[in-house]
């Protein structure tokens, strides 16, 4: 898991800014949890963007990350197969 962030490290030595440096931080961690969780990126991505409200509060958003979408879809998966 650490090997793409290694083989760019060069290139991604200047951001420009220390906020840009803690926003790729943010995003790489997001992206690695989703892997983790056998979620497609791009799949939890824009299933977030929909069920996120426009002015989400910061609970809101913490209840949409990637162990809980997991844990809702294992859920309705196991539903389904009793069902």
């Amino acid at each position: 898991m650490i090997r793409p962030t290694k083989l760019g490290m060069k290139n991604w030595m200047f951001f420009g800014s220390l906020e840009a440096g803690t926003n790729n931080a943010l995003i790489y961690t997001l992206l690695a949890n989703c892997r983790a969780q056998d979620l497609d990126p791009e799949d939890y991505l824009v299933e977030v963007i929909k069920r996120l409200p426009h002015d989400a509060t910061p609970e809101q958003a913490a209840a949409l990350t990637p162990a809980r979408i997991a844990a809702e879809r294992r859920a309705k998966a196991e539903t389904e197969e009793v069902a």
